[in-house]
């Protein structure tokens, strides 16, 4: 059986919030996502057929494993639901949402519950962004760094900059989009955070202080606790539910994975006019499965883990020519009401970035978007978005186009 997937609605926590300041552990985070997803989907714990959770590190930050089992544990209508934990670092939400799609497709659930968990404010800094580095290949990247993954993404500038130069005026950029894009949305992180200008300061060790290479405090996403969830039904829930109103259809889909190390990925590929090649195949297996070009997409939500992580997705979406992201940056291209609005919801910088639950997120603001759900944060005329979502070093790579439901149902 094949078919088509459909979003019913979704639930985002506050990225901004601090659980463990609280008091809340996973099964509070858990029972909120769940509880509240079921809500906005319109849609009981009895309709749901099957569950799968996202996370990345609980064991880590938490000492919290077996989360697939914590929406039963949290909400007695899911008892005896078949549930399913997914790891795959920051992509972790996305590949959940995959496994949600096959079984939808393949006719073994007609409903399925996608939520993304993850704590992450457990711990100091020093010691999140050490568990964070356990997406790394460990062992065999990194040694030297004090912070790992900044380091990473430093070396993937590092290449942009020996291939084709790079200005780092234009990573500044990036951070300035994002984080304005963020004070629009009302569960960003960095919402109500005091900014300085930095396309003028960007550069200043004093305003943005170097972090790894020529990584800097703002280039950075944020240490995040948070949680999204989605309902997924299959065209024969629909058929059944005449009156159910879907908020996106998941057009198409592209998943790539390859190794760990970010070296081994860059001396592989060596060639190839683009820096990550996979990444620009993952996209464009969701554009071809969606049957669109980049033409018919009217906004996306990228991994900007860090900012060459976004200048990354701009020229592998196909939005400029390789190593030529910096022109789409300065024709203001990506901002809201530009050709291609990029993370208008603040993204991973702006917007927070709880691993487990980034994927999902993504796909929710996607389906908000084309459903005229965004609130101030909304692309005029949104019909088809796209989602780019990473997991460590780009090694498992996911991409979406989701269409609006009115178009199709």
């Amino acid at each position: 059986m094949a078919g088509n997937v459909w979003i019913l609605g979704g639930y985002q926590s506050d990225f901004a919030r601090n659980l463990t300041r609280e008091g809340h552990d996973f099964a509070a985070l858990t029972s909120e996502a769940v509880d509240m997803t079921l809500a906005e989907s319109m849609i009981d714990a009895a309709d749901i057929e099957v569950i799968h959770v996202a996370n990345a590190f609980g064991e880590m930050f938490a000492r919290q494993g077996h989360l697939g089992a914590m929406p039963a544990t949290v909400h007695g209508g899911l008892w005896d639901v078949p549930a399913t934990r997914h790891e795959a670092a920051c992509a972790s939400g996305s590949v959940a949402a995959l496994a949600a799609m096959a079984d939808l497709r393949a006719g073994n659930y007609r409903t399925a519950l996608v939520v993304g968990v993850e704590l992450e404010k457990t711990v100091s800094g020093d010691t999140a962004a050490q568990h964070l580095g356990a997406a790394a290949w460990t062992g065999h990247e990194g040694a030297d760094a004090t912070y790992v993954w900044p380091w990473m993404f430093a070396q993937v500038a590092d290449e942009y900059d020996r291939r084709f130069g790079l200005d780092e005026t234009h990573l500044h950029a990036i951070a300035a989009v994002n984080l304005a894009n963020a004070r629009r949305n009302p569960n960003a992180q960095t919402r109500d955070w005091q900014l300085p200008d930095l396309v003028a300061h960007g550069g200043d060790d004093a305003v943005n202080p170097p972090v790894e290479g020529r990584i800097r405090r703002y280039d950075c996403s944020q240490m995040t606790d948070g949680a999204a969830g989605i309902v997924l039904v299959n065209d024969d829930f629909l058929a059944d539910h005449p009156g159910v109103r879907p908020i996106g259809l998941i057009e198409g889909w592209g998943h790539r994975t390859v190794g760990l190390g970010l070296q081994q990925k860059l001396d592989r590929d060596a060639e190839s006019p683009y820096l990550l090649p996979h990444v620009r195949t993952a996209v464009h297996d969701a554009f071809e499965r969606a049957g669109v070009s980049l033409d018919d997409v009217h906004g996306f939500e990228v991994h900007d883990c860090f900012t060459p992580s976004e200048y990354l997705a701009i020229d592998h979406i196909g939005l400029t020519g390789p190593g030529e992201s910096w022109k789409a940056i300065e024709n203001g291209e990506i901002e809201i009401g530009g050709r291609l609005p990029i993370n208008p919801s603040g993204g991973l910088i702006g917007g927070g970035h709880p691993v487990g639950a980034s994927g999902i997120r993504m796909m929710l603001d996607a389906a908000k978007q084309v459903s005229g759900l965004a609130g101030d944060y909304q692309v005029d005329g949104a019909r088809r978005f796209g989602t780019l979502n990473f997991g460590g070093s780009t090694a498992t790579t996911v991409s979406f186009v989701i269409r609006s439901a009115d178009d199709g149902h």
